[in-house]
């Protein structure tokens, strides 16, 4: 058998160990949270495009509180959710658990029958104005989430299952000195969370958001007190991509700095469904 030459085993020991550098250094990225929540926000466009061609069913409940934390009054609304000439269309199909009256499913039919007639009868260029304002829109709400891996100090504080898939488990604090390029996230010093990101998919799972600090809007307008909450749940659909299961939010507000109000408001989301070019609206069962 013919040895091995010195320089060709010099050079398979050196190559093995510039691998196992490289794969260290991947663990260790893998495992640097900032790094995981900047790959998570990364997904996230390719994943609202997909998100785009699903229509659902939304159930909005909201309780308004009184003093002593018990309900004043509560509205809850379903809607079905579909697209409509190129841009969502929302329809009322449910109040209370109930389902609409004669008269309310007439005046809801007719809303869609005349935003029907209405979208139809756009030229090429109003049509595509509309569904750009619709993307821009989109977008607006987005961009803030591109600033979230440098606007907080992030910390891997466990691991979880959520439906059967892993998880990390990222808290995040204000950095200190982040200096804000949009106005929503100016007020990210106000706000702490925590992040359940998948590890297969580096989609957020799960989100949680407490205001650590009012926060007010004009001089005299409006104040959204600290200890506001809020609860993102995710759930994957068809395979393909990641969509609400449930929106919790625990708020209280001060408007004009006269009248204050509690309000928790719950939204959950089902049904969802791959939109198609010869799909038309149809009635909705209300659920309970």
């Amino acid at each position: 058998m013919t040895a091995t030459p010195a320089y060709a085993r010099a050079y398979i020991i050196t190559m093995r160990a510039v691998l196992l550098l490289a794969a260290a250094c991947t663990l260790t990225a893998a495992q640097d949270p900032r790094e995981i929540v900047r790959r998570s926000v990364q997904r996230m466009d390719h994943n609202m495009a997909i998100a785009r061609n699903y229509t659902f069913l939304e159930r909005s409940e909201t309780r308004e509180l009184d003093s002593d934390a018990h309900v004043k009054t509560r509205k809850i609304m379903l809607y079905d959710v579909t697209l409509l000439e190129g841009s969502p269309y929302r329809r009322l199909v449910g109040k209370d658990d109930h389902a609409l009256s004669g008269e309310e499913e007439r005046n809801e039919q007719k809303k869609l029958a005349d935003s029907i007639a209405q979208r139809q009868k756009e030229t090429p260029a109003a049509r595509a104005r509309r569904i750009a304002d619709w993307e821009k829109k989109r977008q607006r709400e987005r961009e803030p989430l591109d600033e979230v891996p440098d606007a907080f100090n992030f910390q891997i504080t466990g691991e979880g299952q959520i439906d059967g898939r892993d998880a990390w488990i990222i808290e995040g604090t204000p950095r200190p000195g982040y200096h804000a390029r949009s106005s929503l996230a100016k007020l990210f010093p106000k706000f702490r969370g925590k992040l359940w990101i998948d590890k297969a998919d580096y989609q957020w799972v799960r989100t949680e958001a407490e205001v650590t600090d009012n926060i007010s809007w004009g001089l005299f307008v409006a104040r959204l007190s600290k200890g506001a909450r809020l609860d993102v749940q995710m759930t994957r659909v068809n395979d393909e991509v990641w969509l609400p299961k449930r929106i919790e939010a625990k708020v209280s507000a001060r408007l004009a700095l006269v009248k204050k109000y509690r309000i928790e408001a719950d939204t959950s989301f089902s049904n969802y469904r791959k939109f198609q070019v010869e799909s038309r609206v149809v009635a909705a069962t209300p659920q309970p």
